[in-house]
């Protein structure tokens, strides 16, 4: 029996393969707003780790509890933090990868796959010189 097909439960694979993918995509919307800010406001990394340009100011209408941009931004920033488990997803991705390759649709591996790969790649980035500045940025 496969992963996917007990009975009463949710289909794993596919629930990881989301989750990968909404950790990057996270990623990657704080590295754009970051890069945004940067060319914006003409500053390097090391102004905006200042605290001079906080990513909160981004949020159109303000912090408001029924602004729905703040919501995104809340979101973004649960995903962003919650992307240091990306190696944890990452490993699971491989030994569902590698269990269950046959009986999964081959658009799923595919997904998955990408999803480890984009994973690993966005923790790597997190600790290089760019990403310590863009993760103090970000949490600031």
């Amino acid at each position: 029996m496969t992963v996917d097909s007990l009975p009463g439960r949710p289909p794993l694979a596919r629930t990881i393969a989301v989750a990968q993918v909404a950790l990057v995509v996270a990623f990657l919307a704080v590295a754009a707003l970051w890069w945004g800010r940067m060319v914006s406001a003409d500053a390097g990394p090391a102004e905006l780790r200042t605290g001079a340009y906080d990513p909160k100011d981004l949020v159109p209408f303000g912090m408001h509890g029924w602004n729905p941009f703040m919501w995104l931004y809340g979101l973004t920033a649960l995903l962003y933090l919650a992307g240091l488990a990306s190696p944890l997803l990452a490993g699971y991705g491989v030994m569902l990868l590698a269990r269950e390759r046959r009986s999964l649709p081959r658009g799923l591996r595919t997904l998955l796959l990408a999803g480890v790969v984009a994973g690993v790649v966005a923790t790597l980035l997190r600790f290089t010189p760019a990403g310590a500045d863009m993760q103090a940025w970000w949490l600031d």
